[in-house]
């Protein structure tokens, strides 16, 4: 089935209200529509792809593309991230069980049956096995690149933002100039950004999940035009694999311009 078909047909709480909605409401009107099916809330990918969208959020207004995101936790879990991560609440829906991402077939993520171990427990293992690289393709190398710096990437950090919320003391980005320069990607620029999510996730580890049986679990990408069809998708093979080109995450929004200008031609 057309992911838009299941996409259109699913009714889920959405965090600004609480109330169950279908989560295509109210695009009608919008020209594309981008839906995130994200793993766990407190999970890298999500903040991460959250702090992605905030940063390019000027470039699409909503009457171009209407943005929806489902992510795995209640909607506590929802109310905290949208806070964090500046995501809009009513754009943002929850699904308890992750039941949206099997109909879609994301990737369960790792899956290794070891008896005698509760699902929490068999989930944290696999895990951990999955960020050392064990049925997660990609995620060492995209670490190391977070420690190393990119020169495909933009700067991310500006240099008179101040950088808080990490174990180090406050200081400001213009301290990664220090580390060669600006303009793009320094060494340990987005190496810092994932531990600050990192440290907001464990000090509201049970907020952020309230059910650790999907940790494993991985999400997806999904562009549609305004009749439904399918311009573009992404089906994360693993941790810190959220985007085909990790250096530029939101690339595939150029396809907007493109479809936009072969429609009206």
């Amino acid at each position: 089935m057309n992911p838009h078909n299941i996409l259109q047909q699913t009714e889920l709480q959405r965090v600004s209200d609480g109330i169950t909605l279908p989560i295509l409401k109210n695009c009608e009107t919008a020209s594309h529509i981008l839906v995130l099916v994200w793993p766990q809330l407190g999970d890298f990918d999500s903040l991460e792809y959250a702090w992605w969208l905030q940063r390019e959020a000027t470039k699409f207004p909503a009457e171009k593309l209407a943005i929806r995101a489902v992510g795995i936790g209640d909607r506590t879990s929802g109310t905290k991230f949208c806070e964090y991560t500046g995501f809009s609440p009513q754009h943002l829906f929850m699904e308890p069980e992750a039941k949206l991402h099997q109909q879609l077939k994301l990737y369960s993520g790792l899956n290794l049956a070891v008896p005698g171990l509760s699902v929490s427990v068999k989930a944290w293992l696999n895990l951990m096995l999955m960020c050392a690289g064990l049925g997660s393709p990609g995620t060492l190398k995209e670490v190391f690149r977070g420690y190393r710096g990119d020169r495909q990437a933009p700067q991310l950090i500006g240099d008179d933002e101040i950088i808080q919320g990490t174990p180090l003391p406050a200081f400001k980005g213009s301290l990664f100039q220090l580390a060669g320069g600006g303009g793009f990607q320094r060494p340990f620029e987005l190496a810092t950004l994932r531990l600050r999510n990192m440290v907001e996730v464990l000090r509201n580890w049970q907020t952020y999940v309230p059910n650790s049986a999907y940790l494993t679990q991985r999400g997806g990408t999904f562009l549609f035009n305004s009749q439904g069809e399918l311009l573009y998708e992404h089906r994360d093979p693993g941790i810190l694999g959220f985007a085909a080109n990790m250096s530029q995450p939101l690339s595939f929004l150029s396809l907007i311009d493109r479809d936009t200008f072969t429609a009206t031609h």
